[in-house]
């Protein structure tokens, strides 16, 4: 398995994921598939920090992760998405992407990375307690979707500075 950076090339590989989980899932509340023509400029905005994971030469899972909320005071807060293909869920995949993301996340300044999942979806609400996010509330009934209501959870975990000076006092000499 290789995890690398997402290339415009991997865009239609990333369709044929995102798409199932929107089209037959509720682990997403959007209900509009993607187009290789959207997730190009995705992958061309987020650069370095989109991630694919590349099993035997094929694009098996995505992450990436953007801003939380607008305004100067969350810069350092980020909300990600993780998918993989169903065929590969339980090998580790998805962990292995997001180790590199938060890597990433953390390479570039990043406090906390939240996570927003689905009511619908408790093998997310698990595999991201497992590599140590925790539950910090729920939003009930935010989400609509096939005909019915649902929650989202909010997860989230402190990324390490490793002794690093906050991004605030860094030009401050501490």
């Amino acid at each position: 398995m290789i995890i690398r950076a997402a290339t415009a090339q991997d865009a239609e590989a990333i369709c044929e994921i995102a798409n199932w989980v929107i089209r037959d899932t509720l682990i997403t509340f959007t209900t509009e598939e993607k187009t290789p023509e959207q997730l190009r400029a995705v992958i061309a905005e987020k650069g370095e920090d989109y991630l694919v994971a590349e099993l035997d030469g094929q694009v098996v899972g995505h992450a990436y992760y953007g801003d939380f909320r607008a305004g100067p005071g969350y810069r350092y807060s980020v909300e990600h998405t993780v998918h993989l293909s169903p065929a590969v869920n339980g090998r580790g995949i998805g962990r292995a992407l997001m180790s590199a993301l938060e890597q990433r996340a953390v390479l570039g300044g990043k406090h906390v990375m939240v996570a927003g999942i689905s009511s619908a979806n408790p093998d997310g609400m698990d595999f991201h307690a497992a590599i140590g996010f925790v539950e910090v509330g729920c939003l009930p009934e935010v989400g609509y979707k096939n005909g019915q209501w649902l929650d989202t959870v909010l997860m989230q975990k402190i990324l390490p500075r490793a002794g690093k000076p906050h991004p605030d006092n860094a030009s401050k000499g501490g």
